[in-house]
């Protein structure tokens, strides 16, 4: 009987990975609402989950994958791969009213280039100090101050080594995660409570998961607005990477 049930769960191994999801998340929503009594958002805490077992399934299966490794969980690759990566992304624009869009004008422009330019340099700074001085490293590590996917990207495009790749990647969650926790400690403190304001930090962030975890955790109603710039950020991200700021940094090092 066993043994039926986990074949038909291994071929609806996407179905599995949802419900699987599914769970994880609502045990994240019960710490973060009965443990930590809202300090961090279920989505932090969510993705702390997803993290451990991801080193966990690695470990257990020795794969490079983590826990869709395993033959009962191979679906996780599928539901967290690109394709529906983006289409949630996407989704997301659908709930933004297009006067409050109008309403960010050249700010809201300007914000994504603040932001992108801003985050490499420190990325660039940081991975000067820490030795590296190829142009290559320094642009892709740079780009995953950015974003933890214009960092691979950015890497990809200018043939960066796997383990520069990987510690862009790091770099990228490592703000995402940061971003979650600290925006609903902030939001008051920087005017972040209406939808022009949500656009601006989207773009001055950058990161998609973060933004959107952390305005979640202030007004889930800003989430569409900083997610529409953010995912803009991402965008012009992975074309300026390996192009402008790639011959810049090539000029400077």
């Amino acid at each position: 009987m066993l043994q039926l049930f986990e074949i038909v769960l291994i071929k609806n191994s996407l179905l599995t990975a949802f419900a699987f999801i599914g769970l994880i998340t609502y045990i994240s929503y019960l710490i973060s609402d009965k443990l930590l009594y809202g300090l961090l958002h279920s989505s932090v805490v969510a993705i702390s989950i997803g993290l451990i077992l991801a080193y966990v399934g690695g470990v257990y299966s020795e794969g490079s994958k983590g826990l869709a490794d395993i033959p009962l969980l191979s679906g996780l690759g599928i539901m967290g791969g690109a394709m529906l990566r983006d289409f949630a992304i996407v989704a997301t624009a659908f709930g933004v009213r297009m006067e409050e869009l109008r309403k960010g004008g050249i700010l809201g422009v300007a914000s994504l280039f603040i932001g992108i330019f801003s985050s490499f340099m420190i990325g660039i700074t940081v991975a000067f100090a820490f030795g590296y001085r190829d142009a290559v490293s320094l642009t892709t590590l740079g780009a995953g101050a950015a974003t933890y996917i214009v960092g691979p990207v950015t890497g990809t495009a200018l043939g960066a080594t796997s383990e520069v790749i990987a510690l862009s990647i790091a770099t990228g969650l490592v703000k995402a995660i940061l971003v979650m926790i600290t925006t609903p400690l902030v939001a008051k403190y920087i005017g972040l409570n209406n939808p022009r304001a949500a656009m601006i930090f989207g773009g001055v962030m950058g990161t998609n998961s973060g933004v959107m975890a952390g305005l979640a955790a202030t007004n889930p109603k800003l989430v569409p607005y900083g997610a529409m710039t953010a995912t803009f950020y991402t965008g012009l991200g992975c074309l300026l990477g390996p192009s402008l700021i790639f011959i810049l940094v090539r000029a400077l090092f």
